[in-house]
């Protein structure tokens, strides 16, 4: 993929500290049911057999007239079978949750670097659990070129290790238009060609002109920069182009991989001129920069995600799936058809109202887990009615209120089940020294809180955090 003022001042700074202890001890056994369960050791695999009871065909009873599974990046590897037996699960678990598929999606970076043996493992694994009424629809992604090969080579490899007519084509299935696009080299970014995209352009017309009532499937490896969220590790060549072609069309559906990104975040999906949706990873999580955690947070290989399409005379239904949960993740995005761009939901500007923190939401200083150098914070997590993505942490002297430490992290959205309370450490601070500590809560659109959590802290003394 890639190559992101409570408290008082005198001795006794901890005046309410029963409150505190009591949020400690409220707090103990949600923090131990959670502590250590880091995505790599939380998330087991469930195996398929225990699918979800909750069927995907929940929708008013009516079966849908298309359904089909979309996944991306599965970057099967040469020499570990890690994402192969992560495949393997996702093979079975669409299979149990979707019997009847009509198709079926993979969005690039089947592999890892376009290995023979990693086609062959991916083709093994994904003949032995495919639906002989599904089609196999696949593009070829930016890893599938790195083997060394010339791009022609490369390209050559895919087609014939996968059985794909070309590394951009169109198909029609019970009547619904589905067009898949090659990244055209190993470009991290991507490259979408003119050629490409005017052929693009035709067969847009073709489905619209078959029925512009019903929606148009597009799928490419990079997602358009400016749509989605980690669109920013889209293409920057031709972008406008690609862009304005699917502009006509406000019943295109655009599928991208790429990014890594989780499905979790509202703003996977994205609609202004059409709508564009990410389709995440069955391999490891990458994440925003500027985050304490890292974009590749600790455990990010648990993770492994699906979408499944649903589609009916008058709406389509994209479900999340979390492989790793064996179960759904959010509500589904609901696409009402005829496709109508002034009455698109899932806009850019679809959020406003702000996170909060409940009355009873506290914010304690950990002292076992605080040193000389180092001040470690537990907190409730706020609630959103979409998402809390981040939390600004600030550091202020206690007497001065001088900003010493600010920082992002994030609320660990990304994580089953998601930590709460929150653990924090606010690094690089002074020894014996006192803290004025505020936690403001961000929204995935950047909707901040307007009344924060603070608290008094204090470092420990060199020699307490050094004990003989």
């Amino acid at each position: 993929m890639k190559d992101n003022r409570t408290g008082q001042k005198d001795g006794n700074i901890f005046i309410k500290e029963m409150d505190r202890r009591a949020f400690l001890q409220k707090t103990t056994l949600a923090a131990s049911a959670t502590i250590g369960l880091s995505l790599a050791n939380s998330l087991n695999l469930i195996t398929a057999s225990a699918a979800s009871s909750a069927s995907i065909m929940n929708s008013g009873g009516n079966s849908p007239d298309l359904v089909f599974p979309v996944i991306s990046d599965i970057h099967i590897h040469n020499s570990s079978n890690k994402t192969l037996e992560k495949f393997i699960t996702t093979l079975e678990q669409l299979n149990k949750a979707i019997p009847k598929q009509d198709a079926f999606l993979v969005v690039g970076d089947l592999t890892d670097y376009g290995y023979e043996s990693e086609y062959d493992k991916f083709m093994s694994a994904y003949n032995v659990h495919k639906q002989p009424g599904a089609v196999s629809m696949f593009a070829i992604g930016n890893h599938d070129y790195w083997n060394g090969l010339s791009v022609a080579d490369a390209q050559k490899r895919f087609l014939e290790k996968t059985g794909m007519e070309s590394i951009y084509y169109h198909k029609v299935i019970k009547g619904y238009h589905f067009i898949i696009l090659g990244t055209e080299d190993g470009l991290t970014e991507g490259t979408f060609s003119v050629e490409q995209i005017n052929w693009l352009g035709e067969q847009l017309k073709i489905a619209h002109e078959d029925d512009w009532k019903k929606p148009i499937f597009v799928f490419h490896h990079q997602p358009i920069k400016g749509t989605v969220y980690g669109s920013e590790w889209g293409f920057n060549q031709n972008r406008d182009l690609f862009y304005n072609t699917l502009k006509e069309y406000p019943q295109v559906i655009s599928f991208s991989g790429h990014t890594h990104y989780p499905l979790d975040d509202p703003r996977i999906i994205h609609q202004k001129d059409f709508t564009s949706i990410g389709t995440s990873t069955g391999a490891y999580l990458w994440l925003d920069a500027g985050r304490i955690q890292g974009e590749v947070p600790e455990g990010a290989d648990v993770l492994n995600q699906a979408l499944i399409v649903e589609v009916h005379n008058n709406k389509v239904l994209i479900r999340r799936r979390d492989i790793h949960q064996n179960d759904w993740t959010g509500e589904p995005f609901e696409l009402s058809y005829p496709a109508n761009k002034q009455k698109f939901s899932y806009t850019e500007d679809r959020d406003k109202k702000a996170p909060f923190f409940t009355k009873d939401a506290m914010l304690s200083i950990n002292h076992e887990m605080t040193s000389a150098t180092g001040m470690a914070i537990m907190f409730t997590q706020a609630k959103d009615d979409l998402l809390v993505h981040d939390y600004k942490v600030v550091a202020r002297h206690a007497n001065s209120e001088k900003v010493v430490k600010e920082f992002l992290a994030f609320s660990e959205f990304y994580k089953d089940p998601v930590p709460n309370p929150l653990t924090l450490t606010i690094e690089g601070l002074q020894a014996n020294t006192a803290y004025q500590i505020e936690v403001h809560a961000l929204d995935a659109y950047g909707n901040v809180c307007k009344k924060p959590l603070r608290a008094l802290g204090k470092t420990k003394t060199m020699a307490a955090a050094n004990p003989v």
